[in-house]
């Protein structure tokens, strides 16, 4: 299946449905506890944080920041203790996540911020581990190496990248899980689409390597709907230009 380049998503227009969009991320916190995303971003995490005490996260593009807390709650259990600033570049995800859930606000552990993950308002090696979950398939090759080269700037340990995989099953399934269990419009329409946009995990680590990190560690989901990508910085070569632009690299992934 070729990657379908140029679509556009409801999340990615006007979001001047608040009961939608509410409904939207409602369906994504289930997805992402029932199918298994959760426990993928867990996976990444615990590759690059292994052990007992205390690490910072930082979630681009959070959304409903379900994930975040899964995490938070994780590590508690653990004995651990995770701080998570979140942000997203979309106010009304932000507003509409923090009614559906009011538990957003209540939570020490958790800070929400307005920002775009291209131009992360933190300097360097800010956080310990840098996440980001269902956001990549949302951007085109270039806009995603910038993406991961400003995560890898901030990240102290490394970046943790959760997404969608396209295949035809994948999208058959999200097809599926969209038309039987929801009547939401976004999500309807969204699911799909997403899997049609989506990079394959060859795809993926191509572009990680164009910002400079190199994948350490990966998990698959169910029937490899999903994959998560656990990366560091790359060792700088001796001799060559090292910028990580490579745009021949990534040719074939649009």
């Amino acid at each position: 299946m070729k990657r379908l380049s140029g679509a556009r998503e409801l999340l990615d227009g006007p979001l001047d449905d608040q009961p939608a969009l509410m409904g939207n991320l409602r369906d994504l916190a289930r997805v992402n506890r029932w199918l298994g995303g959760v426990r993928l971003s867990e996976a990444g995490v615990a590759a690059l944080a292994p052990g007992d005490g205390s690490f910072t996260l930082l979630d681009v593009g959070t959304g409903a920041a379900d994930i975040p807390l899964a995490l938070i709650d994780r590590a508690r259990v653990a004995g651990r203790r995770l701080a998570v600033v979140g942000i997203d570049s979309r106010p009304e995800i932000l507003a509409a996540a923090v009614i559906a859930r009011p538990r957003l606000t209540a939570t020490e552990e958790l800070e929400l911020h307005i920002g775009d993950g291209r131009s992360l308002p933190f300097g360097d090696r800010s956080f310990d581990i840098v996440h980001t979950s269902l956001v990549v398939h949302h951007l085109e090759p270039d806009a995603t190496i910038e993406l991961f080269r400003e995560m890898g700037r901030v990240a102290h340990r490394g970046v943790v990248v959760n997404d969608v995989v396209r295949g035809r099953l994948a999208w058959a399934g999200a097809w599926l899980t969209a038309h039987l269990f929801t009547r939401n419009r976004y999500t309807r329409h969204d699911a799909p689409l997403s899997v049609r946009r989506a990079y394959t995990a060859s795809e993926l680590t191509v572009l990680l390597a164009a910002a400079g990190l190199r994948v350490d560690a990966s998990a698959t989901g169910l029937l490899g709907h999903r994959v998560v990508l656990a990366a560091r910085r790359a060792p700088v070569p001796p001799f060559g230009d090292g910028d990580g632009h490579g745009a021949r690299d990534v040719d074939g992934v649009a």
